[in-house]
């Protein structure tokens, strides 16, 4: 998407102006309210429905916020006497405001006909039910609905301040400012048709022989191709290496995948994630969950679940349509999610808390029980609702102060970063994501990882960027047409949060992401078990930033394992690790000198394509990458790029594409535990 169509009603002179002025809140200081600017961005679809029914979660000011803030970062500096000393209930009710605050709160919600559904147990927020017009009754606002490319959600047009006294009381409010959570999955695609390859329908036995032929030899030895319409001009002479999808996808199984990321010797060390839970973070469920999964498993060699290591959980309670997860496409976010993990940790126990919506109110609600009853110690969220410069302040804050609660518990809560790229804002903004960018959060990137031609059995990590140029269709297009990014990994920095301390050695003001990255591409991706109209099918290939959140939070259990206790939130331990801690995506990790050119030559003469020619309008100034020839085996030939992740680059150390890079095997498992001592 262009820049222009994207910042409507706010010039990017203005954007930058916020950045260059972002403290705790830069949108709170430009604007002096909780009005989103966002809203000036988005086609305003007038007054939200009156009558509907919602749920809001109100955020109390505690006592001596700052002494809070504080106090959870001391819980992971090494220097402090309270480290890894994770705060009890006990410890948070210290920093609750008053029953009477809380009481003048209930109160005044009630009175303007809002029902009160719960008080959280430490005393923090609480949780109300009511119509649109209880709420702009009791809050003096006005709510529409907005569109912003496509992505509905309602935002207060007015300021929102609860009357009176108990106004004074109230931090944020999650629910008047709504964006709906969208999962972050992908699947690759035919270029030419646009549609995913066929799934392969499991019979009632699951045989091995229903696996879809895959392999992880991605890239084939370099070939030339002439494409030539007739005997006319322009001849296309086109050389590199070979993405290669003749009769075989790309994409990892279990073994293979925990063989690329070290994980053998991880076995071996007697480390599988014994006695770690990985929680899911789910919009509804559905009901095929628990035998898509075995029927992969099964297929794979993997554990079976069983009700020793695999439950689900309604905090809101189950949804009233058992179809309602299939229908809203959580269905495979699921699959995605509780696969890809098991494979990672397969002695993990998993617990999928699926919500009963997907406003972002239902999903804040579902990390605070999780955080409230300690259900898990690494939380992976496969899923956004927009990037920053949208989402505004009740909506920022409420999701962080969700977060920084878990945190002070020693709990890890992951996100998924985005699979747009810089979403067209380009430097210095990048598109960090909601929430993934809030400052307790870990955000987890992504990354493709292909087969090095120039070294056989060794690998290649890029950032996760796909990007395509059209070379040739019924002949050679001269010049060749690049259409541009198709998917990749989110980052960049915010505009409203300020960086975190553990962040004070990178660049810029504001809060920047990713953290840290796996596998994403779904043209180097995984294959999933998933239940369509009854029948099981084999899918491929499945990614986006949906499949390296859940295998980083596996990699998190394993490390919490071999620590023997609970790590805490990862991003501030992760910065902290020595240079190769992390596996670093750096910008030398291409295959550069088997990339794909061209020579075309027309009635003009012969033009000599470089690799980075057939890229050009599309590169943004990435100079490292890998390529290859994508020949569709009809009258098509693509280059494929691999780490063209828009504006987003590598570098060495941490980068706005991959973070501080990957997670591999014992290095970074004993890295991790040796940072804890």
């Amino acid at each position: 998407m262009k820049l222009q169509r994207l910042v409507r009603g706010l010039s990017i002179a203005a954007v930058i102006s916020l950045l260059a002025t972002a403290g705790s809140s830069a949108y709170a200081r430009a604007a002096a309210s909780n009005v989103s600017p966002g809203i000036q961005l988005s086609r305003d679809l007038g007054l939200a429905d009156p009558a509907k029914e919602i749920n809001i979660t109100v955020h109390l000011k505690l006592n001596d916020k700052a002494a809070f803030d504080k106090a959870v970062d001391a819980l992971q500096d090494k220097a402090s006497p309270t480290y890894h000393k994770w705060m009890t209930s006990d410890d948070l009710k210290k920093y609750a405001p008053t029953e009477a605050q809380r009481q003048a709160v209930r109160t005044e919600l009630e009175r303007n006909g809002l029902r009160i559904l719960s008080t959280d147990a430490i005393g923090f927020t609480i949780r109300a039910h009511g119509t649109i017009a209880n709420v702009e009754r009791a809050f003096n606002t006005e709510i529409h609905q907005f569109d912003h490319n496509g992505r509905a959600f309602r935002a207060n047009v007015r300021n929102a301040q609860l009357a009176g006294e108990a106004g004074s009381y109230v931090s944020t409010v999650a629910g008047i400012e709504s964006h709906q959570v969208r999962p972050l999955y992908s699947r690759s695609l035919n270029p030419v048709t646009q549609k995913p390859y066929p799934g392969v329908p499991l019979g009632k036995k699951g045989a091995a022989s229903s696996l879809p032929a895959t392999t992880t030899t991605c890239l084939t030895a370099p070939q030339t191709f002439v494409e030539q319409n007739g005997t006319s001009l322009p001849v296309g002479v086109y050389t590199g290496t070979v993405y290669s999808l003749t009769g075989v996808n790309c994409a990892y199984l279990p073994s293979q995948l925990q063989t690329a990321y070290g994980l053998d010797a991880v076995y071996a060390a007697g480390l599988n994630g014994t006695g770690q839970t990985i929680v899911l973070m789910e919009g509804y469920g559905y009901p095929t969950i628990e035998q898509d999964a075995n029927a992969f498993f099964k297929l794979t060699g993997l554990p079976q679940l069983t009700k020793s290591n695999f439950s689900i959980i309604y905090p809101e309670g189950k949804p009233p349509d058992p179809d309602a997860g299939i229908l809203e496409g959580w269905d495979i976010e699921i699959a995605l999610d509780v696969q890809s993990s098991h494979s990672i940790a397969p002695a993990a126990k998993i617990l999928v808390v699926a919500t009963n919506g997907q406003d972002s109110e239902d999903f804040q609600n579902s990390i605070a029980y999780v955080a409230e009853n300690h259900l898990g110690n690494s939380i992976s969220n496969s899923y956004e609702e927009d990037v920053d410069i949208v989402a505004g302040a009740l909506e920022q804050t409420s999701w962080d102060e969700a977060i920084e609660v878990a945190t002070a518990q020693g709990i890890s809560v992951n996100f998924s970063t985005g699979d747009g790229g810089d979403e067209g804002l380009g430097t210095p903004l990048g598109a960090p994501g909601v929430p993934s960018v809030a400052p307790h959060a870990t955000a987890v990137g992504g990354t493709s990882i292909l087969n090095d031609i120039s070294h056989p059995g060794s690998t290649i990590t890029t950032s996760w960027g796909d990007t395509l140029s059209y070379l040739a269709a019924g002949g050679p297009l001269d010049p060749p047409e690049p259409l541009g990014l198709i998917g990749g990994g989110g980052g960049g920095q915010s505009i409203f949060f300020a960086k975190p301390t553990w962040q004070a050695k990178l660049p810029g003001k504001g809060r920047q992401t990713p953290d840290v990255s796996a596998l994403a591409d779904p043209y180097t991706g995984v294959v999933i078990v998933v239940t369509s109209d009854g029948t099981q099918y084999v899918e491929c290939c499945w990614g986006g930033t949906s499949l390296s959140s859940p295998i980083f939070t596996a990699f998190w259990a394993l490390a919490s394992e071999k620590a023997g206790e609970p790590l805490g939130q990862a991003a501030p331990v992760i910065a902290a690790l020595p240079y190769g801690g992390v596996q670093d995506v750096l910008p030398t990790t291409d295959s550069s000198s088997n990339n794909a050119t061209a020579v075309i030559t027309d009635q003009n003469g012969t033009t000599d394509y470089s690799a980075a020619d057939l890229f050009a309008g599309v590169l943004y100034g990435n100079k490292h990458f890998t390529s290859a020839l994508w020949p569709d085996g009809t009258d098509f030939i693509l280059d494929f790029g691999f780490g063209i992740d828009s504006s987003l680059t590598v570098a060495k150390g941490w980068d706005n594409a991959t973070g501080y890079g990957t997670p591999y095997g014992l290095t970074f498992i004993n890295a991790v535990t040796a940072a804890a001592k």
